[in-house]
């Protein structure tokens, strides 16, 4: 990746945090800490990787993105207003009674949304589905899936991660978001996974661990991934809970928690100082 290449994500990575924030800010609600663990990514696989149309969001053979972490729409609307999925104003309903980009991914009325998802574990075996139903389809696309490490501790997760692997999905790249937090606490204290690495290449995926903060390392970790042939990818994400906030980062309390006033200032006023110095 060229140095004009990775700066361009890193800022559209910060765009997506600021964008996201203002959601919540006018919303006076949703999920920062796991939206903002995963901008990088969402800035590598929509405006590098994936193979999508804007323009014409159910074109059949697409990439798909499954948001198997369904809360952290702070992430993912911003991600597809951004890329030209729908008018960057509608983001403005986020969350309203009378609008349609709920809380959790809503797939019926938002388009570039491939799944709904909220109840977690869900997500990843609709992914594995569809991997599997491209392959029967002969369709060559691949089918991306990001989870949190707090949402593997369900059951269904490793049903899933059984299937794909007996039945080689090697169209299938999945991701865990690993920012060590989770709504109670840090996942090691509510339910401890152990190595994941060890775990999934034991289920007979391909497994990475990268820094997750890192689109070069992204980009490349998602190369090698499609280059391996025969059995599914997973990717683990070092990641940072509520990445680009000082006082919020690392930090439980702020899974799901609106900042007040003052709190929005500083945070605000951090990213784009953060955002300058990308720039400069």
């Amino acid at each position: 990746m060229n140095s004009s290449k990775k700066r361009e994500l890193m800022l559209k990575a910060m765009d997506l945090r600021i964008t996201g924030l203002k959601m919540v800010q006018k919303a006076h609600s949703g999920h920062i800490g796991g939206a903002f663990s995963m901008s990088e990514l969402m800035a590598v696989l929509y405006f590098d990787k994936m193979n999508i149309r804007p323009e014409d969001p159910r074109w059949e053979d697409r990439d798909r993105f499954v948001l198997s972490k369904g809360h952290c729409t702070v992430a993912l609307y911003p991600t597809l207003a951004l890329r030209g999925f729908f008018d960057v104003s509608l983001l403005d309903t986020f969350r309203k009674i009378d609008g349609h980009l709920s809380g959790h991914a809503e797939m019926k009325y938002v388009p570039g949304v491939d799944m709904s998802t909220g109840s977690l574990g869900q997500g990843f075996s609709v992914a594995v589905g569809m991997a599997q139903g491209a392959k029967l389809a002969k369709k060559e696309l691949t089918v991306y899936a990001l989870m949190g490490d707090g949402e593997i501790q369900e059951g269904q997760i490793w049903e899933a991660s059984m299937y794909a692997g007996a039945h080689g999905l090697d169209n299938l790249v999945a991701f865990v978001d690993s920012n060590k937090v989770q709504l109670d606490g840090t996942v090691k204290e509510v339910l401890d996974t152990g190595d994941l690495k060890a775990k999934f290449e034991s289920f007979g995926f391909f497994t990475q661990s990268i820094d997750g903060h890192d689109v070069e390392a992204i980009s490349d970790a998602i190369d090698r991934a499609k280059a391996e042939k025969g059995r599914p990818s997973m990717i683990l994400l070092n990641t940072v809970k509520s990445k680009g906030i000082s006082f919020m980062e690392g930090r439980h309390e702020w899974h799901g928690k609106t900042p007040n006033d003052e709190q929005f200032k500083a945070a605000f006023d951090e990213l784009y100082a953060r955002r300058a110095e990308m720039e400069g």
